[in-house]
């Protein structure tokens, strides 16, 4: 209070009403700052396939941070309730005889949103399925009647163009990259199957040609020799034989990963339409739409995805690197990105993400305000990891928005302490060097960043060549659509 007094007017009489009103006007507004002590509930309706409710199935909630588990069970309307829940991670469960399990792996309350919250989750128990009477190889696929494209074959990465500079191009490999690192798993698969040899599985294959399980499995083989076109084929044969959110995902991250998003998108959104909660699956749909060039389609389907469920760090990763190749992020990317920071305080990458885009946001190189408030967050994302080469950089480049040239030289000569390979701080540097009449520094740092660009341009055209892209065609388009 005695702050607030002292930069009021110097007027004793001005200044003993001001101080009056500030203590009253504080005082008013404190209980509403306070957070509300009403623990949060959570209640909902089991239901069987029809949609008939389930009576006596049991529902287990485990927080993710305990070993207790809390145990309700389901009244003649199939609804049950958990009062009283405390902030947090929890798995629920339901459970019941004669039906298979069904999990929701992930539910948040958050400290803010746990007060008088009132959570609504249904789930669905299926009946236990009886021994199939006919092989798969009978059963009809329930994925496309038939997709709408077709993979011809692969060529070499040697020109990929597509929508955008070097910086997008990059980014989009990248995102594919990430994206095909959520999945190829193998749920199911017994150890029998997975230790089979190359030689064995094909066998396999030919004999269970229906088994989408032995599919899946060549094609992880296929990818590992690097027979992309075999293994992508393998891929879709598991699929169509098995539309599961697994077999769909790998589908469609190995067809993003070589350059077919066209293709890619058309699997995740299959995918979606049939487990619109898989966080993953949305995922690869905003990869599959950031690599075809549609940046609002890309941070929507993620942003989606990061609202699933709140506290995976994964969507936020991909809308932190998104953001990275726009000059200038949505809004609803830094309020994702904000809820990252308040989620996770002290990690340091959600603080960078969320300070980057702060500073995209601003208005103008004049908004002092809101480079202020930008450097402020990357202040304490060096407070959290002093090494954190590129939030050094963004420093420095602020810095040199504000012609501070001393400080922005200091934050890159950090910037490349921290990481000697960052071709963008040595130019920065070499330009900031510039500024200040020191040429033969500058000329020094350009030619290390000359040299540092020359092998990353031939390191990233090596792994280009590493992966093959798809030559495909997609039906009911006009010709010059097709790819």
């Amino acid at each position: 209070m005695a702050h607030l007094c002292a930069v009021l007017p110097q007027l004793k009489s001005a200044r003993l009403i001001s101080c009056r009103l500030a203590a009253l006007v504080l005082f008013t507004l404190l209980p509403l700052s306070l957070p509300a002590q009403a623990p949060a509930s959570l209640r909902g309706t089991v239901r069987d396939a029809q949609g008939s409710p389930v009576a006596g199935a049991t529902l287990q909630l485990q927080a993710k941070d305990s070993t207790q588990t809390q145990t309700v069970h389901t009244d003649s309307q199939g609804t049950y309730s958990f009062p009283a829940l405390s902030a947090g991670l929890y798995a629920l469960r339901a459970v019941k005889d004669g039906y298979d399990d069904a999990e929701i792996p992930t539910l948040f309350f958050g400290p803010k949103e746990s007060a008088n919250e009132s959570k609504r989750v249904d789930l669905t128990l299926s009946p236990k399925k009886a021994p199939a009477t006919q092989p798969a190889s009978a059963a009809k696929p329930e994925f496309f009647d038939q997709p709408q494209f077709t993979v011809a074959g692969v060529t070499d990465t040697t020109n990929l163009g597509g929508h955008g500079s070097d910086t997008i191009v990059r980014t989009r490999e990248a995102l594919a990259k990430e994206t095909v690192s959520l999945g190829k798993a193998l749920p199911g698969a017994g150890s029998a199957v997975a230790s089979e040899t190359e030689k064995s599985l094909r066998e396999s294959v030919e004999r269970e040609p229906g088994k989408a399980e032995l599919h899946h499995l060549l094609a992880n083989v296929e990818e590992n020799l690097g027979n992309s076109l075999e293994a992508v084929r393998e891929y879709q044969r598991a699929a169509e034989l098995d539309p599961s959110e697994a077999y769909l995902f790998d589908w469609g991250s190995e067809l993003l990963l070589h350059h077919a998003p066209e293709p890619a998108q058309e699997v995740f959104t299959k995918g979606n339409r049939l487990y619109p909660h898989s966080v993953r699956t949305l995922i690869g749909l905003g990869a599959a739409w950031f690599a075809r060039g549609s940046y609002e389609q890309a941070v929507q389907r993620i942003c989606e995805a990061s609202d699933l469920d709140p506290a995976d760090p994964v969507p936020y990763l991909f809308l932190g690197t998104m953001q990275t190749a726009e000059p200038a992020p949505s809004a609803e990317t830094v309020e994702k990105l904000h809820r990252f920071v308040a989620l996770q305080p002290d990690n340091a990458q959600a603080n960078y993400y969320y300070a980057v885009g702060l500073w995209k946001l601003r208005k103008d190189p004049e908004d002092a305000a809101s480079a202020a408030q930008a450097e402020a967050w990357l202040r304490k994302v060096i407070h959290l990891d002093p090494r954190f080469a590129a939030a050094h950089l963004q420093l420095g480049i602020l810095h040199i928005e504000q012609k501070n040239y001393p400080r922005a030289i200091s934050e890159f000569q950090q910037a490349i302490q921290s990481d000697p390979q960052m071709e963008k701080a040595h130019y920065r540097l070499a330009q900031a060097y510039r500024q200040i009449g020191d040429m033969a520094k500058s000329e020094a740092e350009l030619q290390i960043y000359n040299q540092l660009a020359k092998e990353s341009a031939q390191k990233v055209e090596r792994e280009r060549h590493e992966i093959p892209q798809f030559v495909y065609t997609l039906r009911d388009q006009p010709p010059d659509q097709k790819q």
